[in-house]
């Protein structure tokens, strides 16, 4: 499509949404100041630097495939990111976990990083403009595989991934600090069993006392802002996960923490878009992972489906969009892991965009009205109002490929550099 053609298509369903009130400048200028936090364990099937040829091992994490191509080191992971940077709308940041520091040839365990270790990934982020977050790495590690970490009953393992929080921490503070905007630093651990425990409460009770002491370490707001990752089941926790919503929910809004809610950490068929406009009643932000379950906790890549398109209706419509940060946390290994990357970045993006561009006060109107005929009937007009042109333009404008120039430009990037990789 020549760029006359999407810029007229543009204009002509601009007047279209005009005629149902919605303003779609105010509706881009908003898609434009959101950050996705693109997370890199994507690019290689989150197995880390922290030693060779390094796979996961403990902690309720599962890749499937081996598709050619995965990032072997720091420096292939940060080309794949910045092809997939290029190719998404927008200006956004970096989710970084603890395993992906640069080592060098000397091993070093998880209590013992230190922000020197993470000192070229803020120099590269700056360089490229880009934000970066931070997350402890509790799993694939020897001292999870009795499934247990902050929540251990063994006062050794139990110390030695407090005092890894402590440094993640850290790290997370010095990162703030460099790059002059709070880094978000989030918290998920594996703790749980395969079948029902008896002693659920002291379980909890420990992970509270650990957490306490990891918070006892203060550090500026403006620096560094805690978040805690619930779920309902994982792989070897399907019966008991210590970390569940109703305790970290209860936990950060005591202590004035963020809570991390995950697309994939709850039942199949619950919907976490009902939980944003009830955490944040009560909670001035919040951090929500998109992934896309199927079956149970699977990290499908992000997909524009009914989850993910209510997900970004209820955020929108809350008003409370720009108070809330978005991760993204999926991983898949059965095909271009690159293309993977950007087919969900844009998905979220695009959602955000359909949005942005509903008629949300009218709607508001037909519902105090009780006129819900009218309610449901304007909804399922939005359904097939030109979309596709403002999202055209909305690419172009912001010098990224439009969608049917995308899989030309992934299979050339495997050409040229993901082919070469053995």
């Amino acid at each position: 499509m020549l760029t006359k053609e999407i810029i007229a298509a543009y204009q002509m369903a601009k007047e279209q949404y005009a005629g149902w009130g919605v303003d779609v400048e105010l509706a881009l200028r908003n898609l434009d100041q959101v950050a996705l936090s693109i997370h890199c364990w994507q690019g290689d099937d989150v197995s880390g630097f922290e030693k060779p040829d390094a796979q996961l091992s403990g902690g309720g994490i599962q890749v499937t495939g081996n598709y050619p191509g995965k990032a072997r080191n720091v420096e292939e992971l940060r080309k794949d990111l910045l092809q997939v940077y290029k190719m998404v709308p927008g200006v956004h940041r970096l989710n970084l976990h603890a395993i992906y520091g640069e080592f060098g040839k000397k091993f070093v365990d998880r209590d013992e990083i230190k922000p020197e270790h993470f000192l070229g990934w803020v120099e590269w982020a700056i360089q490229n403009k880009l934000k970066i977050d931070f997350n402890c790495t509790c799993f694939s590690h020897p001292k999870a595989e009795s499934g247990y970490t902050l929540s251990s009953k063994d006062l050794a393992i139990r110390k030695f991934w407090i005092n890894h929080v402590k440094k993640a921490r850290k790290i997370s503070a010095f990162i703030g600090e460099k790059q002059s905007d709070a880094c978000i630093h989030n918290i998920w651990i594996p703790d749980g069993s395969k079948d029902f425990p008896i002693d659920r409460y002291q379980y909890r009770e420990i992970l509270k006392e650990s957490l306490d002491e990891i918070f006892s370490e203060y550090y500026a707001p403006e620096l560094i802002k805690d978040a805690l990752e619930s779920k309902l089941f994982g792989i070897g926790s399907e019966a008991f996960v210590v970390g569940s919503h109703e305790f970290y929910m209860g936990y950060a809004l005591k202590n004035h923490k963020m809570l991390c809610i995950d697309m994939g950490h709850f039942h199949p068929t619950e919907l976490i878009a009902d939980k944003i406009s009830a955490i944040l009643q009560f909670s001035d932000q919040l951090l929500l992972h998109i992934s896309r379950g199927i079956r149970w906790d699977s990290d499908h890549i992000v997909i524009v489906n009914d989850d993910l398109q209510f997900f970004c209706q209820e955020l929108v419509r809350s008003g409370r969009w720009h108070e809330v940060y978005l991760g993204l946390d999926f991983f898949d290994a059965t095909l271009n892991r690159v293309g993977a990357w950007i087919i969900g970045a844009r998905a979220v993006m695009k959602a955000l965009l359909f949005a942005f561009l509903e008629p949300t006060e009218q709607l508001r109107v037909y519902e105090e009205n009780g006129d819900y005929f009218a309610r449901l009937a304007l909804l399922e007009a939005c359904k097939v109002m030109p979309f596709g042109a403002i999202w055209n333009y909305y690419c172009l404008s912001r010098n990224v490929p439009l969608e049917k120039d995308i899989i030309n430009q992934i299979h050339n990037y495997e050409k040229i550099e993901l082919s070469k990789r053995q």
